[in-house]
């Protein structure tokens, strides 16, 4: 007996820039730690998007997809032999003035962009892009505990980098 099968509709790419445009530059940001190189990875993301929109299978599977798809060109970009010939341009420059993109004062910000690479993606997509321990899980093809267990030193490192930022906030002290 045959399965029929079901004709996937092609995924809108315009709609779909409107929509997740946003959480892929951040992603691609959070994980390049420079705005050009962060745009070439939403370049790159996007145009595969273009090639592939036939694969995808649905909204959920879209936004899965383009996550997926978007930590795949950054470890693309991180292990190219390029990159690894380049040097920051900070240290070419010195006090010279740059064209990046100011990042915010925010040192929790500046924390979570200090952490390793493993630890920014899972802090990255659980408060800033609102995912589950599972949704995650099947984002990096982890398994639920990894993605426990790497939230927990997450957490654990940016208390450390934090505490002397924030002191002893959050605790009462009694007055004599």
């Amino acid at each position: 007996m045959r399965k029929l099968l079901k004709k996937r509709e092609a995924v809108d790419v315009e709609a779909a820039l409107h929509t997740y445009g946003d959480m892929v530059y951040r992603l691609a940001l959070v994980q390049m730690k420079n705005p050009g190189e962060a745009e070439d990875v939403f370049q790159d993301v996007f145009l595969r998007l273009v090639r592939y929109k036939d694969r995808i299978e649905g909204q959920e599977h879209l936004k899965a997809w383009l996550i997926r798809v978007t930590v795949n060109c950054c470890k693309k970009q991180f292990d190219s032999a390029y990159r690894r010939r380049t040097v920051p341009m900070d240290r070419e420059i010195g006090s010279e003035q740059t064209y990046e993109m100011e990042l915010p004062g925010d040192p929790v910000y500046d924390a979570v962009l200090g952490l390793p690479d493993d630890y920014r993606n899972v802090i990255h997509l659980f408060y800033y892009e609102q995912y589950s321990v599972r949704e995650i899980a099947e984002l990096l093809g982890l398994s639920e505990t990894a993605v426990k267990t790497r939230l927990s030193r997450a957490r654990g490192k940016l208390k450390n980098t934090l505490k002397g930022e924030y002191g002893g906030a959050g605790t009462v002290q009694e007055s004599k």
